[in-house]
C-alpha cells in the first residue's frame, strides 16, 4: 500500500502544477509585441545591422512593418520606420519616449553625457536645454553671430579663388569642413583653431568614436571585447586630449572676462554660472560638455549636409542651374551676398529641404529610451525599450513621397513642409523635446555657404566624369559624410 501511495504523489504533484501553471497562463494577458524577426543566441538581431545600419533596418521594415521589434544583445530596439508612428512616438507620447539609454562611450567622451543630446530627461536636461534654447540658440543670438558668418563664408570664396589660380581642381569636403570649424570655433571659443593640425586629428577621432557602438552596452559578458579591440583605451586617450583642450579654453576665458556684444558661447556660459549660483553649470564638466555638443551639432552635421547637397546638385545639372539663376537674380551686380538676401532664395531652400529628405545628417538620429509600460498603434511596448527612429527611411517612404529617390527640389515650392520638427514626413533633426535646438543656427550657415559658392563659381567634374555617373556612396559614422570626398572643377561664374 506504501509503495501505491509513493507512486501515485509525483505524478498527482506534477498534476497539481499543471494546472496552476495553466490557470496562470489563461489569466496573464498576452503581449501584443510588434513584429521581430528571428534572433540569434545571445547576440540578438545584433548580425542584421550591417555596414550601413539605417539601409538594413530600412530592408528589415519592409518585411515587419513601420514598427519593428529587434533584440540588441538582452536589449529591447523599437525601430520607427513611418511618419504615423513618429509622430506617435515624439509629439502624443513624447513624454514617454523622451529619456536616453546610458551609453558607454558618449558617456565616457562627454562628461557623464551632461551634454543636451545625450543626458537622462529630467531635472538636469530641462535646465541646460533651457539654458541654450534662451542664451546660445535663440533667434537673437543666431542672428547677432551674421558677421561672423558673411566674413567667414567669404574667406571661402576667396581661399577657392586662390586655388583656382594654381588648379582646376577642388576638394570641396575639405572646404566645407573648414568653413563650418571656423565658424563653429569663433562663435563658440571666440577664435578659430581649424589650422591647428592637432585639434582637428582629435576632433575628427573624437566624431568616429562617438559612431561606434560598445558591445558591452548590449552584452555586458562580452564587454571585455572592447578592452581587447583596444577601444576602451582609444575612448579614453581622446576624452583626456579634449579635456585637456578645453580645459585651456576655459581658462583663458575666465582671465579675459570680456564684456559687450561680442561674447562667445564659452563666455556666456561662464558669466550665467557667475550671475547663477548653484546652477546646472556649476560643475566645470558641464560647460565643457555644452561646447562639445556645439562642436558635434554644428561642425559635423553642417559640412555633411553641404557635402551631399552640392554633390546632388552637381549630379542634377538642371537644377544647379535654376538655383543659379536665382541666386544670381536676387544678388545682381553685389559684389557680397549677404542672409538678407538669402531670405528671398526659395529654391535655394528648397534645394537644401531635398537634400535634408534624402541625406539626414544622424539617419537614425540619437536613440530614445521609453520611461513606463505602454502601447504604440496598439502595440505593447514595455519601459526600458531603446527607440531608433529611422528618419532616412521616412524620408525615402514612396506613399509620402512621389518619386522618392529622385532629387527633385520643386516638391518643396508648392507646400508648407518643413524640417523643423512638426511635420513628421521630414525629421532630419528628429522633433519633440529631444529634437535639435540648433536647427536656425546650422541652417543660417547652410544657406550662405551655398548661396556665395553658387553665385561666384560654375561646377564640373574632373577628368571627363559624368555627372549621372557620379559615385554617392556613404561613409561609416554617427553623421554619415560620402564615402569620398567631393572633388570638382570650378569656373568664374563671371
Amino acid at each position: 500500500m506504501d509503495v501505491l501511495q509513493n507512486s501515485l504523489i509525483l505524478p498527482l504533484f506534477s498534476f497539481i502544477f499543471f494546472i496552476i501553471f495553466l490557470h496562470k497562463w489563461w489569466s496573464t494577458p498576452q503581449k501584443n509585441l510588434p513584429p521581430s524577426p528571428r534572433k540569434l543566441p545571445i547576440i540578438g538581431n545584433l548580425h542584421q545591422l550591417g555596414q550601413y545600419p539605417h539601409r538594413s533596418l530600412h530592408s528589415l521594415s519592409k518585411h515587419y512593418g513601420p514598427l519593428m521589434l529587434l533584440h540588441f544583445g538582452r536589449v529591447p530596439i523599437l525601430v520607427v520606420s513611418s511618419a504615423d508612428a513618429a509622430h506617435e512616438i515624439m509629439k502624443n507620447q513624447d513624454s514617454i519616449f523622451s529619456n536616453r539609454p546610458k551609453l558607454s562611450i558618449p558617456d565616457r567622451l562627454i562628461y557623464g553625457s551632461k551634454d543636451v543630446a545625450f543626458s537622462p530627461y529630467g531635472n538636469y536636461w530641462r535646465e541646460v536645454r533651457s539654458i541654450c534654447v534662451l542664451q546660445l540658440l535663440s533667434n537673437k543670438r543666431v542672428q547677432s553671430c551674421h558677421r561672423v558668418r558673411e566674413q567667414e563664408t567669404s574667406m571661402m570664396v576667396e581661399k577657392i579663388r586662390q586655388m583656382r589660380s594654381s588648379s582646376w581642381v577642388v576638394n570641396l569636403s575639405d572646404i566645407f569642413v573648414s568653413v563650418s570649424n571656423d565658424i563653429i570655433c569663433r562663435v563658440a571659443l571666440g577664435r578659430k583653431y581649424g589650422e591647428d593640425r592637432k585639434f582637428k586629428l582629435f576632433l575628427r577621432n573624437f566624431l568616429e568614436l562617438l559612431g561606434e557602438y560598445s558591445v558591452g552596452d548590449y552584452i555586458p559578458c562580452l564587454g571585455w571585447i572592447d578592452w581587447v579591440s583596444g577601444l576602451n583605451g582609444k575612448v579614453e586617450k581622446v576624452a583626456r586630449l579634449f579635456d585637456e583642450f578645453l580645459e585651456g579654453v576655459i581658462e583663458e576665458h575666465s582671465k579675459q572676462r570680456k564684456r559687450g556684444v561680442d561674447l562667445d558661447f564659452a563666455d556666456i556660459l561662464l558669466d550665467f554660472r557667475r550671475e547663477n549660483e548653484g546652477s546646472s553649470l556649476a560643475d566645470d564638466d558641464a560647460i565643457k560638455a555644452i561646447i562639445l555638443d556645439m562642436f558635434v551639432a554644428g561642425t559635423d552635421t553642417t559640412s555633411s549636409v553641404l557635402e551631399w547637397t552640392m554633390a546632388e546638385l552637381i549630379k542634377n545639372p538642371k537644377a544647379l542651374k535654376v538655383l543659379q539663376d536665382e541666386v544670381r537674380e536676387v544678388a545682381r551686380e553685389k559684389e557680397e551676398i549677404t542672409e538678407d538676401d538669402v531670405d528671398k532664395m526659395h529654391y535655394l531652400k528648397a534645394v537644401i529641404k531635398e537634400s535634408l529628405r534624402l541625406h539626414s545628417p544622424l539617419p537614425t538620429l540619437v536613440p530614445r529610451q521609453s520611461t513606463q509600460d505602454t502601447k504604440v498603434l496598439g502595440y505593447d511596448i514595455a519601459a526600458g525599450t531603446q527607440v531608433i527612429v529611422n528618419a532616412w527611411a521616412i524620408g525615402r517612404d514612396p506613399l509620402l513621397w512621389e518619386n522618392p529617390n529622385e532629387f527633385h527640389p520643386e516638391r518643396f515650392l508648392d507646400t508648407n513642409i518643413d524640417f523643423r520638427g512638426f511635420n513628421f514626413e521630414l525629421i532630419p533633426f528628429g522633433a519633440g523635446r529631444r529634437g535639435c535646438p540648433g536647427i536656425a543656427f546650422a541652417m543660417a550657415i547652410n544657406e550662405l555657404v551655398l548661396a556665395k559658392l553658387v553665385h561666384k563659381f560654375n561646377f564640373g567634374l574632373p577628368n571627363g566624369e559624368r555627372e549621372e555617373d557620379l559615385d554617392m556612396s556613404e561613409a561609416n559614422g554617427i553623421t554619415v559624410h560620402r564615402k569620398l570626398p567631393l572633388i570638382v572643377t570650378i569656373q568664374h561664374a563671371c
